[in-house]
């Protein structure tokens, strides 16, 4: 069986020094490295070993009797979460691993709360039990009060022939059968072991082991385990299908990394990108910077492909289906800042091959004032995506002080009305225009009857609102949360031409927009405050300070939990004041929680200070014809002029 399995932590927690003593323990690997030491076999970037942290998703590959494992080692770091969403998404289990010293850290909950997104099966492993202050059974406490209770202590190794009675009892209490047989001493190690594997599958068990990475201790008796209580089905019989999930380079030449979902690939197989048809030309099976090629590969296994130029990551080769969106998005964007050689637009292509390897990137060309912005999650992702530009490409490049995404909304409901009628152009479109729920997005329904615009122009008029992102009259920044519905339009038999919907249909959102009750919206947290009672009301305070709310407190004897929403703009720092008043002792838990009302609007306005006149890509006014000449028509005015009211 092929089995892909995911290791995830906070920062610093042993992730990368477990990976190695898996592989090393697998015969994958003949001598194993450490992090401090920078020769471990994962984190192979020259950047990962002189940070001492991962920042790329790199897979090994190992066997245990007759399964074959890929093996993901992800970035632990807020700042390249990203990345490691992208390998859960591929993941068939993950080992989460836990500090017995620090316990459940911030980025911890983010990784738990992502797993279950995606209803990945879990394990835990408590590392570093041979450390000063370890406390496994307080950890475990921990686990099961702030992940899950049915988490499940396994300090014995399970066998085809042996249980141990507590984990039968643990088993018996969560099943009627089980229950009967444990009652009457008929209940065997095998049929316990078939239903913690199902228990597991079902996200109703979470085992947790314990060990010291580093050590080498309880290593063995982890991987003796994994064949047991880990089981995957793939039907090979089925067209192939599977999911982008990487993109990386080698050199020039561009490796399309997939895990297989469905059926078998061969090499020389096609795939087509809507009128493009590419071919796949290698297959390789990675393990670590190492390769092997393959002419064929089957359901269930992590590989990568050459010749695939068009392929994105999320994509579901084989497959019609709509990518599924991303849970963790930029909330920050910052300027480069370049006075070298090369021209700004060779600049602009080679951050382009970097979005398609890191698509979060969001790269922005702004043409008026030849200037390149990229989105990111934090300070540290600046830093390193320096060195990546220095070392791969020989730019240096710096960054301007990262500022917060803002995005737009309405608050009332409007139609927008759009034509363009220069000489020998014809198009015209109404835009019902509403306020979506908070955090739907952009949505699109077509009430546009046949008889007044072809089928294949009213999809041409959901496409161009969907191709681009469209910016607000308020700050310029791109509009979400509206339901657009297409009322009716007008094309002419002789003059509608290619690229005449999508003028009328942008002059019709955004005459739209002119009408309507605009609202800025900023990005926000969802945060998890822990800290001794002492700082309970400097918490408070703060919170209150940085325009957030917060529940109810949650008091302990020695500890207050406060969770509740705060801007991003007013919190994004706050990990370091926070660990300075409580001395490193507090713990502190920041996930993004989407879009909603600026608290400061009039002042962010004002600071951005967008001329809604001024923005060459969009105009409000639509074009009309008289007498052999286009002439232009405000906003205001357009309504009574459109030619299908």
């Amino acid at each position: 069986m092929y089995k892909t399995i995911g290791v995830l932590a906070h920062v610093d927690a042993g992730k990368t020094t477990f990976c190695e003593q898996l592989l090393f323990h697998t015969n994958s690997i003949q001598t194993r490295g450490r992090v401090d030491h920078q020769d471990t076999f994962l984190d192979n970037h020259s950047i990962e070993q002189a940070r001492g942290i991962t920042i790329f998703a790199e897979q090994g590959r190992m066997e245990i009797g007759s399964d074959i494992y890929t093996l993901i080692d992800t970035p632990g770091h807020v700042d390249f979460s990203p990345e490691m969403e992208r390998a859960i998404r591929v993941m068939d289990y993950a080992i989460i691993i836990v500090s017995a010293v620090e316990g459940v850290q911030g980025h911890t909950e983010t990784v738990w709360q992502l797993l279950r997104q995606y209803n990945v099966p879990t394990f835990f492993f408590i590392n570093k039990i041979d450390r000063e202050g370890a406390d496994v059974g307080a950890v475990v406490g921990q686990l099961q009060k702030e992940c899950s209770e049915h988490v499940l202590l396994i300090n014995d190794p399970l066998c085809a022939d042996y249980v141990p009675n507590h984990i039968a009892e643990w088993l018996a209490e969560r099943d009627e059968q089980l229950l009967d047989a444990f009652l009457t001493e008929t209940l065997d190690a095998q049929t316990c072991l078939m239903q913690l594997q199902k228990f597991i599958k079902q996200e109703q068990a979470f085992p947790c082991f314990t060990g010291a990475a580093l050590k080498d201790i309880g290593i063995k008796e982890f991987l003796s385990q994994l064949p047991l209580l880990t089981e995957t089905q793939f039907d090979h019989q089925r067209p192939f299908q599977g999911e982008v999930f990487k993109i990386r380079h080698d050199g020039m030449q561009r490796l399309t990394f997939i895990k297989a979902l469905e059926g078998t690939l061969h090499t020389r197989q096609d795939f087509t990108f809507g009128d493009m048809t590419e071919k796949v030309t290698e297959i390789r099976l990675y393990n670590g910077s190492r390769f092997v090629t393959t002419q064929k590969v089957q359901a269930g296994e992590i590989f990568a492909v050459k010749g695939l130029s068009l392929a994105k990551i999320g994509d579901i080769l084989g497959s019609t289906m709509t990518p599924q969106p991303y849970e963790l998005v930029p909330t920050l964007q910052a300027k480069v800042q370049y006075d070298g050689q090369q021209h700004i637009k060779e600049v602009l292509q080679v951050f382009r091959l970097l979005e398609a390897e890191e698509p979060s990137l969001r790269v922005v060309w702004h043409e008026k004032f030849q200037e390149i912005h990229v989105h990111i999650m934090g300070v540290i992702q600046l830093e390193v995506l320096a060195e990546v530009l220095k070392s791969r490409f020989s730019l240096t490049i710096t960054f301007g002080e990262p500022k917060i995404l803002y995005m737009e909304t309405i608050a009332t409901t409007v139609t927008g009305y759009g034509h363009f009628e220069p000489l020998k152009h014809y198009a015209e479109v109404h835009l019902l225009m509403e306020p979506n729920i908070r955090g739907t997005g952009n949505t699109f329904v077509n009430a546009c009857h046949a008889d007044d615009l072809s089928v294949g122009n009213q999809r041409l008029i959901e496409k161009h609102l969907f191709e681009r992102e469209h910016h607000g009259l308020l700050t310029g920044s791109p509009v979400t949360d509206i339901r657009f519905t297409l009322l009716t339009g007008r094309a002419h038999i002789k003059h509608t031409e290619g690229g005449d919907f999508r003028e009328a249909t942008f002059r019709a959102l955004r005459q739209g927009l002119e009408q309507a009750e605009n609202i800025l919206l900023e990005p926000y947290y969802r945060f998890k405050l822990k800290a001794s009672n002492d700082f309970i009301g400097r918490m408070m305070n703060d919170i209150q300070q940085a325009d957030g709310t917060f529940d109810a407190p949650v008091l302990t004897e020695e500890q207050v939990t406060l969770t509740g929403r705060v801007p991003v703009a007013t919190f994004m720092h706050y990990s370091t004041t926070f660990a300075a008043y409580t001395n490193g002792k507090g713990s502190i838990s920041l996930q993004f929680d989407g879009y909603d009302k600026c608290h400061n609007s009039e002042e962010v306005i004002a600071q951005i200070n967008y001329n809604k006149q001024a923005d060459p890509d969009y105009s409000s006014s639509s074009i009309f014809c008289a007498k052999g000449k286009g002439y232009s028509v405000p906003w205001y005015d357009a309504k009574e002029a459109m030619h299908c009211l």
